[in-house]
């Protein structure tokens, strides 16, 4: 595992964006795992910054709310829209979110899992971490091993995307996940975190006991995990054996 520790939060989107873009230029037909929310989305914007020939890579998005009509703002297939497909450049064609909206999800689900298995798997998943250590959508009490399924939203979670919608109530109560079992397949997790509040979610994660009760707990079992953190997040992470933070000086830093 390698830990990178930035002095801000606008520098891990550039760090990771730095990894990506070198990813991307060794492997021009990459298959990225596309990741939103707060800690994440930087990493496109300085990813658009990058030299870099993007017209081969396909992507697949980790979750999608269910139940939230075609074109609503704030699902998912628009958010990776907005912020990824065209930021990016991407064709279109090649970027896919779970159907949120399909008259059975537990299907569309499957299928989704089926597709990132016949697109030969992930190359690079990115990922950034709730504050109850869920990865994607997977909350505490997911089986480690799951595939992408149907997953209901705890009201933590519900309350930490309320600010994304005009009211709480708006919030879905179920989504489409990549599970656990489906995330660890990719080739190298990129996980983002930023800010002083997930500093005790991301020493659980890291250094305490792999268990489903911390979701994200599981990185420590997979082969090739990079973890991008400002200094406020990575404040309580007790370096163990083969994760010695790595400080990274300057905001525009890559690796």
């Amino acid at each position: 595992m390698e830990i990178f520790v930035v002095p801000t939060a606008s520098a891990t989107g550039s760090v990771a964006a730095g990894i990506l873009a070198a990813v991307i230029r060794s492997k021009p037909d990459a298959v990225l795992g596309l990741a939103t929310g707060g800690s994440p989305l930087p990493i496109y914007k300085a990813l658009a910054g990058h030299s870099v020939d993007m017209s081969a890579v396909s992507g697949f998005a980790l979750d999608e709310y269910v139940g939230l009509p075609a074109g609503h703002p704030e699902s998912y297939a628009e958010v990776v829209r907005r912020e990824v497909t065209e930021r990016l450049q991407l064709d279109p064609a090649k970027v896919a979110v779970p159907d949120g909206s399909a008259a059975d999800p537990e299907q569309a689900a499957a299928d989704y899992d089926a597709a990132i298995a016949a697109a030969g798997g992930i190359d690079v998943q990115i990922l950034g971490i709730g504050h109850n250590g869920h990865l994607a959508f997977n909350e505490p009490g997911s089986a480690l091993d799951s595939r992408t399924r149907v997953e209901v939203l705890t009201e933590r979670t519900r309350a930490a995307n309320a600010r994304y919608f005009s009211t709480p109530e708006e919030v879905p109560l179920r989504c489409i996940t990549q599970g656990l079992g489906t995330i660890m397949e990719a080739g190298h997790l990129l996980l983002v975190v930023n800010g002083a509040d997930k500093a005790d979610i991301l020493a659980a994660a890291l250094n305490g006991p792999v268990t489903a009760d911390c979701p994200a707990s599981i990185l420590q079992w997979h082969p090739h995990v990079t973890v991008v953190a400002d200094e406020a997040a990575a404040a309580l992470l007790a370096p163990a054996s083969g994760q010695v933070p790595v400080r990274v000086a300057g905001a525009a830093a890559t690796v």
